[in-house]
């Protein structure tokens, strides 16, 4: 079991002060980007203002507001009860689910304090990182005692303290943030490219519906094409939605219910594909040799004379 702590605080100076956990790529919030990636977490706490959020979260403030990520780490981990506490910075477009598992394999290791993220330069990332939650109340601890409080400190005065594994960035992206507006359109730019688009959307649109299902694309896709082609382009996202309310309705998979139908598609232009006459039934075949004139010669003699 595991909680995880999102420091959203702070100034984003360089966005001009705009509030970037809030700022939309791809149609879902940086913020909700993030708690997507950790949907088994039992307490999420978001540290900062409050804001809209999918998953149900807990609010907490640091002291004092904007008082830096320790200051900010301090106050989510008092709202934490979880053995190991998942922290993540809120402007993380790309964390994947993957990272988060790493994280917390490594975590888990005997000897170990926590683990963090090393980035493809080779740097630490603190805040894509899971640490065990005693030794890391207790590393808060010393740092309060020998600076008084811990406002304005930066994390290296925490990292010294605890015994942390280093894990590889298994996407090669997950530490890509949104510091800048380039970053922003950067981040914008990368979920439409082509080998990435239908995912991202059909995440960002069952987030907006509220509903967790293992969604079959190349098999939703290939009926799609094929009840555009045999029946009518319409019929493509139509057809669809017909396989999702059954799916739904039945309690059925979805890929065999795409094989039915795309089946049916599949006979469906074969039918417009043959020409009409094809389908009739076959005249009975006349007798060899028989002919109008040979008809009517057998009709006089069968006639009986008058």
């Amino acid at each position: 079991m595991y909680d995880v702590v999102v420091p959203a605080g702070g100034a984003a100076r360089r966005l001009g002060g705009a509030d970037k956990p809030a700022l939309s790529v791809g149609g879902r919030s940086l913020l909700d980007r993030v708690l997507d990636a950790c949907p088994d977490a039992a307490t999420a706490v978001v540290v900062g203002p409050r804001r809209p959020t999918v998953r149900p979260v807990v609010q907490a403030r640091e002291d004092p507001p904007g008082g830096g990520p320790l200051a900010a780490l301090d106050a989510g981990l008092r709202r934490t009860t979880a053995p190991v506490v998942l922290v993540l910075s809120a402007d993380l477009p790309f964390l994947t689910g993957a990272t988060v598992r790493a994280l917390l394999a490594a975590a888990a290791a005997a000897g170990a304090d926590g683990a963090l993220l090393r980035d493809a330069e080779g740097r630490d990332q603190p805040l894509v990182a899971a640490y065990r939650s005693v030794p890391l109340r207790r590393a808060l601890d010393a740092v309060r005692a020998e600076n008084g409080e811990l406002a304005g400190l930066p994390l290296r005065a925490l990292l010294g303290r605890l015994s942390l594994r280093r894990v590889s960035d298994p996407t090669a992206s997950a530490s890509f943030d949104c510091d800048t507006w380039e970053d922003i359109e950067a981040a914008r730019a990368r979920i439409r490219e082509h080998g990435t688009v239908l995912d991202e959307w059909i995440t960002a649109a069952k987030a907006e519906l509220g509903i967790d299902v293992d969604v079959d694309t190349a098999a939703l896709l290939d009926l799609a094409r094929d009840a555009a082609h045999g029946v009518a382009r319409p019929a493509a996202p139509l057809t669809t939605f017909l396989i999702g309310y059954a799916a739904a309705q039945q309690g059925r998979d979805v890929s065999v219910l795409a094989e039915k139908v795309a089946a049916l598609a599949n006979r469906w232009a074969a039918e417009s594909a043959e020409p009409a006459e094809s389908a009739k039934p076959a005249e009975p075949a006349e007798p060899a040799g028989a002919t109008p004139e040979a008809a009517s010669e057998a009709e006089s003699k069968a006639r009986p004379a008058e």
